[in-house]
């Protein structure tokens, strides 16, 4: 009779630590299959994450760099120009052209239209006006040298204040690294500019 309880007693605990082994198994192998799609799930939201100011960002400084490509472009065209300027120009078009391609990226992904220069604000967001391209076009040698870097300087102050506010209103991460590391280059490219003029 003993050996019976002891079987029983002993068949019991077997049958109470399989079922709480079982039961800790399920507990413990749901929330990793529960937490896959909800993983996945907050990392697409994270990447999908944009307000207003990333939109406006975006359309804004698309125009803005194809300008300041071009500008680069006019003046890479042109004969008798300062080695250190062109290198200049080379830098800011060998920066700015991918840039341009990840912001129409991101526009399309947020279901946007990539705007255009009609949308920009001439004189306080840098943007060039047709007169300032033109004096460009005409300028030669060391006035041309003078004057791109001059417009550029305008124009670069114009981005970092863009960047900035969007910096401060954006929500999308990517967009806001972009507009930092637009901040510190082209403040960096203001200074050589600064420098350079004084040479001119």
């Amino acid at each position: 009779m003993l050996r019976t309880t002891r079987t029983f007693r002993t068949a019991l605990i077997t049958a109470a630590v399989l079922t709480t082994a079982l039961t800790l198994s399920a507990c413990g192998g749901t929330p990793p299959a529960a937490d896959a799609p909800a993983s996945g799930g907050s990392t697409a939201s994270a990447s999908a994450d944009f307000n207003a100011a990333d939109v406006d960002f975006a359309q804004m400084m698309i125009p803005h760099h194809e300008q300041a490509v071009a500008m680069s472009d006019d003046l890479l065209a042109k004969p008798g120009i300062d080695p250190r300027v062109i290198a200049l120009a080379t830098e800011i078009k060998a920066a700015q052209e991918p840039e341009i391609t990840q912001l129409t990226d991101w526009l399309g992904a947020w279901g946007a239209d990539t705007g255009g220069m009609s949308d920009m604000n001439h004189g306080t967001d840098g943007m060039m006006s047709e007169a300032d391209m033109m004096t460009l076009g005409n300028a030669s040698g060391t006035d041309a040298d003078q004057v791109f870097l001059e417009l550029m300087i305008a124009h670069h102050e114009g981005a970092i204040a863009m960047a900035q506010t969007h910096i401060d209103e954006g929500s999308n991460t990517d967009a806001q690294t972009l507009s930092a590391a637009i901040v510190a280059s082209q403040t960096a490219e203001i200074a050589v500019m600064t420098d350079l003029l004084t040479e001119f």
